[in-house]
């Protein structure tokens, strides 16, 4: 019994160290990864994870058409990148997937969106910030202060010490409360428009019966769609995306500011939320917050004067596509069988989803090509655009303060942003060479660069393929309702994989290709 005793005892001891040493190897990766790697590498590496745990659930998962056909793999893989990057290009119709493919696909959706994203880098950057104050056994610097003043002379700190770490608790109490405004922005507007869109459907037949006939569950769609529309990925479970309820003026009215409060609109309406708060509950976090946006670093957090030039060039650009969309296609094909009040806010939907968020009410391969070429600007510039005055700008170009002699060479030595499209769009060109001879009319320079500038930008906005457009008639051929790429070749698709991808870490090279600039 004895012997017993000891033996159990070892054994705990030995699985006290195992546990206690997983403990400590998985601490140090944790801290390596949190303080050692740069976000850049962090960000690639969790789209990436997210991707492939994507594609992995969607090829287990059967999907609705199971018995007829499966999507490829490469086609669930880009379907899985196009959800976690928020891009909405498809490759596979939409009706394609199941009920339970569609939920995963509204997780990746949720979890690729940028206000997510920021929300969790909020978190790590308040964790990051708090690690010197327990790192020296304090729980907080008021505590550090607390016992500096009654230390003896020799140990007391001075007094700017004290203001130092009073500042870095205030900045830390600061961002924390900024990652729990952020979490429950994001959260009110997901769960209040999934609320509101599950309402507009049981109230409206005409809306009820197209899920119906679809097969398509109301909770789903509604979850799906308000998601998709707030991560400004685009996706919508219906093959024809919003077209077949582009008569439904209400849903989209609901679906706008989704959109808009989503991406373009979100630092703006931020530092609103900030301020009114700050009128309301007197903490000095809501002040420091508005004054020291810098020191913050949050990207999505701007000051005053920034945030009303961003919503004034938001508007600018909505009305600058309004005009040039309603004169071109008012009486057009794409909006034939819609009255006026129908016809100005399936407009106002479509130029709104120009700017990242690709859902459509309009089959683009009928569009204008001057409002698509307008289209195709709005989906290269980045979301928070703005025209700044000169002040501004340089003021914004210093805040980043010096850059290290590395940074600048890697900058130079980097293409711009056009500069990485048109190497795309070449290789593109090359690997679909067969097609652009054998079938002009399809595979046009033009539609490549839609599809190209769309996938860069997270949008969306695809021609489509039509089988009336080509030259050689022979063989069969169906029109499906999937975006231009669904008809590439496999070398086609993973380079758009790729643009997919570096559209979302686009912001880590806004800067580079300055040595490219020709003067």
């Amino acid at each position: 019994m004895a012997k017993f005793s000891s033996l159990h005892r070892k054994t705990q001891n030995l699985c006290s160290c195992f546990v206690g040493s997983i403990r400590c190897v998985a601490s140090a990766s944790y801290n390596f990864v949190f303080f050692h790697v740069n976000s850049f590498t962090v960000q690639l590496l969790y789209f990436l994870l997210v991707s492939l745990f994507g594609f992995f659930v969607l090829k287990a998962l059967k999907p609705r058409t199971a018995a007829t056909f499966r999507p490829a793999s490469l086609d669930l893989f880009f379907t899985s990148v196009s959800a976690a990057t928020v891009s909405s290009m498809s490759t596979v119709e939409m009706e394609v997937f199941s009920n339970a493919q569609l939920l995963v696909m509204t997780v990746l959706m949720l979890v690729g969106g940028e206000v997510f994203t920021s929300m969790v880098g909020l978190n790590f950057e308040s964790s990051k910030l708090l690690t010197p104050w327990k790192t020296e056994g304090n729980s907080s610097p008021l505590r550090g202060i607390e016992m500096a003043i009654v230390a003896t002379p020799e140990l007391q700190k001075t007094q700017s010490e004290i203001d130092l770490e009073a500042q870095r608790f205030l900045n830390h109490s600061a961002v924390k409360l900024l990652g729990l405004l952020v979490a429950t922005y994001f959260f009110a507007l997901n769960l209040g428009g999934v609320a509101l869109v599950i309402w507009y459907m049981s109230a409206v037949p005409s809306a009820r019966d197209v899920l119906e006939k679809k097969g398509l569950k109301t909770i789903t769609f509604a979850l799906f769609t308000v998601v998709s529309s707030f991560s400004n990925c685009g996706f919508v479970p219906t093959n024809e995306n919003m077209i077949v309820f582009r008569k439904n003026s209400g849903l989209l009215l609901l679906i706008l500011p989704q959109l808009l409060l989503g991406n373009t609109l979100f630092p703006p309406v931020l530092r609103l939320l900030v301020w009114a708060l700050g009128k309301f509950v007197r903490r000095s976090e809501f002040d420091y917050l508005l004054n020291n946006t810098r020191e913050i670093g949050y990207l999505h957090l701007l000051p005053a004067a920034h945030s009303l030039l961003l919503a004034a060039t938001v508007f600018a650009f909505t009305v600058v596509q309004m005009v040039l969309f309603c004169s071109m296609e008012w009486n057009s094909e794409a909006l034939s069988g819609m009255n006026g009040f129908q016809k100005f806010v399936g407009s106002l939907f479509q130029v709104v989803n120009s700017r990242h968020a690709g859902e459509s009410i309009v089959n683009l391969s009928v569009i204008a090509p001057a409002v698509l070429t307008l289209f195709v600007v709005m989906m290269y510039l980045p979301p928070y655009t703005s025209f700044l005055p000169a002040k501004y700008a340089a003021e914004e170009s210093s805040a980043g303060g010096q850059k290290t002699r590395g940074r600048q060479i890697l900058e130079n030595v980097l293409f711009s942003q056009l500069g990485y499209l048109v190497i795309f769009v070449i290789a593109i060109c090359i690997t679909e060479r067969k097609s652009l001879i054998e079938d002009p009319l399809n595979f046009n320079v033009l539609n490549i660069v839609i599809e190209v500038v769309s996938a860069y930008g997270n949008v969306g906005f695809s021609t489509g393929y039509s089988c009336e457009s080509r030259l050689n008639q022979e063989g069969s051929c169906v029109d499906k309702w999937y975006g231009f790429a669904g008809k590439w070749s496999g070398q086609g698709k993973i380079i758009l994989i790729v643009v997919m991808f570096f559209g979302r870490l686009k912001k880590f090279n806004m800067n580079g290709g300055r040595a490219w600039k020709l003067q």
